[in-house]
Protein backbone atom coordinates (compact mmCIF):
# COMPACT_ATOMS: atom_id res chain seq x y z
CA UNK A 1 0.00 0.00 0.00
CA UNK A 2 1.23 3.50 -0.83
CA UNK A 3 2.54 5.64 1.99
CA UNK A 4 0.92 9.03 2.58
CA UNK A 5 2.52 12.19 3.86
CA UNK A 6 1.90 15.89 4.20
CA UNK A 7 3.36 18.23 1.61
CA UNK A 8 6.07 20.34 3.26
CA UNK A 9 4.98 23.33 1.18
CA UNK A 10 1.20 23.46 1.59
CA UNK A 11 0.39 20.72 4.09
CA UNK A 12 -1.92 18.77 1.76
CA UNK A 13 -1.83 14.98 1.94
CA UNK A 14 -0.12 13.25 -0.99
CA UNK A 15 1.34 9.88 -1.91
CA UNK A 16 5.03 9.80 -1.02
CA UNK A 17 7.32 8.78 -3.85
CA UNK A 18 10.94 8.96 -5.01
CA UNK A 19 10.22 11.39 -7.83
CA UNK A 20 8.77 14.36 -5.95
CA UNK A 21 9.17 15.63 -2.42
CA UNK A 22 6.01 17.77 -2.61
CA UNK A 23 2.39 17.28 -3.71
CA UNK A 24 1.43 17.48 -7.40
CA UNK A 25 0.05 21.01 -7.07
CA UNK A 26 3.25 22.32 -5.46
CA UNK A 27 5.37 20.33 -7.91
CA UNK A 28 3.66 22.05 -10.83
CA UNK A 29 4.30 25.42 -9.18
CA UNK A 30 7.95 24.50 -8.62
CA UNK A 31 8.28 23.56 -12.29
CA UNK A 32 6.77 26.90 -13.33
CA UNK A 33 9.17 28.68 -10.97
CA UNK A 34 12.10 26.71 -12.37
CA UNK A 35 11.18 27.82 -15.87
CA UNK A 36 11.06 31.46 -14.72
CA UNK A 37 14.48 31.19 -13.10
CA UNK A 38 16.06 29.26 -15.96
CA UNK A 39 14.65 31.57 -18.63
CA UNK A 40 16.11 34.53 -16.72
CA UNK A 41 19.60 33.17 -16.04
CA UNK A 42 20.14 31.59 -19.42
CA UNK A 43 19.99 34.99 -21.13
CA UNK A 44 23.56 36.05 -21.86
CA UNK A 45 23.30 39.35 -19.96
CA UNK A 46 21.95 37.56 -16.86
CA UNK A 47 24.47 34.72 -16.59
CA UNK A 48 26.54 36.65 -14.08
CA UNK A 49 23.54 37.70 -12.00
CA UNK A 50 23.82 37.50 -8.21
CA UNK A 51 21.23 35.52 -6.23
CA UNK A 52 19.47 38.71 -5.09
CA UNK A 53 19.04 39.79 -8.72
CA UNK A 54 17.59 36.42 -9.72
CA UNK A 55 15.15 36.45 -6.78
CA UNK A 56 14.06 40.01 -7.53
CA UNK A 57 13.68 39.49 -11.28
CA UNK A 58 11.79 36.19 -11.07
CA UNK A 59 9.90 36.46 -7.79
CA UNK A 60 11.01 32.91 -6.94
CA UNK A 61 12.06 32.25 -3.35
CA UNK A 62 15.76 31.94 -2.66
CA UNK A 63 15.28 28.57 -0.91
CA UNK A 64 13.62 27.12 -4.00
CA UNK A 65 16.49 28.31 -6.19
CA UNK A 66 18.90 26.67 -3.74
CA UNK A 67 16.87 23.47 -4.12
CA UNK A 68 17.23 23.64 -7.92
CA UNK A 69 20.99 24.07 -7.56
CA UNK A 70 21.40 21.26 -5.02
CA UNK A 71 19.40 18.87 -7.20
CA UNK A 72 21.65 19.71 -10.15
CA UNK A 73 18.95 21.35 -12.23
CA UNK A 74 20.95 24.57 -12.35
CA UNK A 75 24.60 23.91 -13.17
CA UNK A 76 26.83 26.38 -11.34
CA UNK A 77 29.59 26.00 -13.92
CA UNK A 78 27.51 28.14 -16.25
CA UNK A 79 26.52 30.69 -13.59
CA UNK A 80 29.60 31.92 -11.69
CA UNK A 81 27.83 34.16 -9.17
CA UNK A 82 25.29 31.66 -7.86
CA UNK A 83 25.70 29.21 -5.00
CA UNK A 84 23.92 27.80 -1.95
CA UNK A 85 24.51 27.99 1.80
CA UNK A 86 26.89 25.78 3.77
CA UNK A 87 24.88 23.31 5.87
CA UNK A 88 26.68 24.42 9.03
CA UNK A 89 27.39 28.17 8.88
CA UNK A 90 25.40 29.45 5.90
CA UNK A 91 28.36 30.76 3.90
CA UNK A 92 27.59 30.59 0.17
CA UNK A 93 29.37 27.63 -1.48
CA UNK A 94 29.37 26.07 -4.92
CA UNK A 95 29.95 22.38 -4.16
CA UNK A 96 29.53 19.86 -1.39
CA UNK A 97 27.55 20.44 1.79
CA UNK A 98 30.11 22.34 3.86
CA UNK A 99 32.39 25.32 3.24
CA UNK A 100 36.14 24.75 3.53
CA UNK A 101 36.28 26.43 6.93
CA UNK A 102 33.59 24.20 8.46
CA UNK A 103 35.06 21.11 6.81
CA UNK A 104 38.51 21.90 8.23
CA UNK A 105 37.00 22.53 11.67
CA UNK A 106 35.19 19.19 11.67
CA UNK A 107 38.32 17.38 10.47
CA UNK A 108 40.35 19.00 13.25
CA UNK A 109 37.70 18.03 15.81
CA UNK A 110 37.78 14.44 14.56
CA UNK A 111 41.58 14.35 14.83
CA UNK A 112 41.33 15.68 18.38
CA UNK A 113 38.73 13.05 19.32
CA UNK A 114 40.88 10.35 17.73
CA UNK A 115 43.93 11.58 19.65
CA UNK A 116 41.95 11.60 22.92
CA UNK A 117 40.75 8.09 22.19
CA UNK A 118 44.32 6.90 21.66
CA UNK A 119 45.37 8.54 24.92
CA UNK A 120 42.55 6.83 26.81
CA UNK A 121 43.45 3.45 25.28
CA UNK A 122 47.11 3.94 26.22
CA UNK A 123 46.15 4.81 29.80
CA UNK A 124 43.87 1.76 30.00
CA UNK A 125 46.67 -0.47 28.67
CA UNK A 126 49.12 0.94 31.23
CA UNK A 127 46.57 0.37 34.00
CA UNK A 128 45.97 -3.21 32.83
CA UNK A 129 49.73 -3.82 32.78
CA UNK A 130 50.09 -2.39 36.28
CA UNK A 131 47.26 -4.63 37.56
CA UNK A 132 48.89 -7.68 35.95
CA UNK A 133 52.17 -6.88 37.70
CA UNK A 134 50.35 -6.48 41.03
CA UNK A 135 48.39 -9.70 40.49
CA UNK A 136 51.60 -11.70 39.92
CA UNK A 137 52.97 -10.74 43.34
Amino acid sequence: MAELGNCPQCGDIYVLNNIRDVCLKCYKQEEADFEKVYQFIRKKQNRTAQMDEVVEATGVERTLIYKFIKKGRIKLVQFPNLGYPCAKCGTIIREGKLCQSCLTGIQNDLKLVEKEGKSKREIEERNKSAYRVLDKR
